[in-house]
C-alpha cells in the first residue's frame, strides 16, 4: 500500500506516542511541524506537532486517557469517556481534539476518531475532515493489521487522484495534479477564508513534490486512464466524456449525491448515474466536482471549528485562533512585501 512508503518516524513521535493508552489501530503525525512547509509555516522546528489517533474503542480509550492526561482535556472531562465519546462521534467531523499541550517538550494537538468513523469517511468521504489529511504525506507511526482499515486508506487516495482528474485540463504536470489534490480537503473550507494562510496549499505542495510522488507514483503508474511521463513530470488523461463518466462513477458516495443534489432540477428525481452521465457531457464538469466538494467540506469545518471551542475550551480556543490569524497575517505581509 502506498501509505506504507511513509512508515519511517523518528524516536521523539515514538516517545510522545508513549504517553497515551496504546490500544491505537492507527496513528499518524501531519503538518508543517513534520514536514517542511514554506511561508508563514516554515519554521519546523518550533512548530506545533499534530496527531490523529484512530481507535477501536473510543469509551475505553477515553477512560484511560482521562487517567493519564487529565489536564488535557476541557471542562468537557468532568461529564466522563461516555459524553465525551458521543461528543466525538455525532457533532462535527467524528473527530476529538485536544491543542496545546506540552509533551517531551513539544507543543502538540492530537485528535481521536473512531476506526469505523474513519473508514466511513475514507470511503465515502462524509466529512473529507481526517480523509482530506490522508490525502496529503503523513508520517505512519502506528498501524496495526486492520485489513478494511488498510483498505480503505488505499481506496481514499485513488478516489483523490480521480477526482483531481476531473478538476484538471487533458494534460498538466505532477505539481498541478498535487496541488488539485492537497486542496480537495480546503474546497469551500471557511477557514480558508478567516484563520488560514490563503497560499497554505500551494506551501504544503512545493517543498514536499517528492513526497507527494511517493504516496502516489504507484497508483498513476497502474491507472488504464492516464499516461504518466514520470521522466517529464507530465501526465496526459482521457477527457472524452466516456472517460469522464467512467471517473465519475468511482467517486466517492457522498460527493456522488452532492453532485446530484447540485445538478438534479426540483421534481425530477433523477437517480444518481442519469445526472452523473450528464455531467459527463457538460464542459464545466469539473466545475460542478468542486462545488460537490464544498458542499461536503463546508458544513463539516464549520461544525468541527464549533466544536473545538467546546473541547479545547474558550481559553484555548482563543489562544489557538490566535496563533492561526498570526500565520495568516505573516502570509499576507510576505505577499505584500
Amino acid at each position: 500500500m502506498a501509505l506504507q512508503a511513509l512508515q519511517s518516524s523518528g524516536v521523539a513521535f515514538r516517545k510522545i506516542l508513549s504517553h497515551f493508552p496504546e490500544e491505537l489501530s492507527l496513528a499518524f503525525a501531519y503538518g508543517s511541524g513534520v514536514y517542511r512547509q514554506v511561508g508563514p509555516s516554515s519554521d519546523q522546528k518550533n512548530a506545533m506537532l499534530d496527531f490523529v489517533f484512530t481507535v477501536d474503542d473510543p469509551v475505553t480509550w477515553h477512560s484511560k486517557n482521562l487517567k493519564k492526561n487529565w489536564n488535557h482535556y476541557s471542562f468537557l472531562k468532568v461529564l466522563g469517556p461516555k459524553i465525551i465519546t458521543t461528543i466525538q462521534n455525532n457533532y462535527g467531523a467524528g473527530v476529538y481534539y485536544n491543542p496545546l499541550i506540552m509533551c517531551d517538550g513539544r507543543l502538540i494537538k492530537y485528535g481521536v476518531i473512531s476506526t469505523n468513523s474513519l473508514i466511513e469517511d475514507l470511503l465515502n468521504w462524509n466529512n473529507l475532515y481526517v480523509a482530506g489529511r490522508l490525502q496529503k504525506p503523513v508520517k505512519i507511526i502506528a498501524m496495526n493489521e486492520n485489513v478494511a482499515l488498510r483498505s480503505a486508506l488505499d481506496k481514499n487516495l485513488k478516489s483523490a487522484v480521480t477526482t483531481a482528474f476531473l478538476m484538471l485540463p487533458e494534460s498538466f504536470s505532477e505539481e498541478d495534479l498535487f496541488i488539485e489534490i492537497a486542496g480537495l480537503s480546503y474546497s469551500g473550507d471557511f477557514r480558508m477564508v478567516v484563520g488560514e494562510d490563503k497560499t497554505k496549499v500551494l506551501n504544503i505542495v512545493k517543498p514536499n513534490i517528492a513526497h507527494f510522488r511517493e504516496l502516489y507514483g504507484n497508483i498513476l503508474q497502474e491507472n488504464p486512464q492516464v499516461v504518466y511521463k514520470i521522466q517529464h513530470g507530465r501526465l496526459e488523461i482521457d477527457k472524452s466524456p466516456e472517460g469522464q463518466f467512467t471517473q465519475l462513477m468511482t467517486l466517492p458516495k457522498t460527493l456522488q449525491q452532492q453532485i446530484n443534489h447540485i445538478m438534479d432540477p426540483p421534481g425530477k428525481n433523477r437517480d444518481v448515474e442519469e445526472t452523473l452521465l450528464q455531467v459527463a457531457h457538460d464542459p464545466d464538469c469539473g466545475e460542478v466536482v468542486r462545488l460537490g466538494l464544498s458542499a461536503i467540506v463546508r458544513p463539516s469545518s464549520m461544525k468541527q471549528s464549533t466544536k473545538g471551542i467546546f473541547t479545547a475550551g474558550v481559553k484555548k480556543t482563543v489562544v489557538y485562533s490566535s496563533l492561526k490569524l498570526h500565520k495568516m497575517w505573516k502570509g499576507w505581509l510576505r505577499k505584500t512585501s
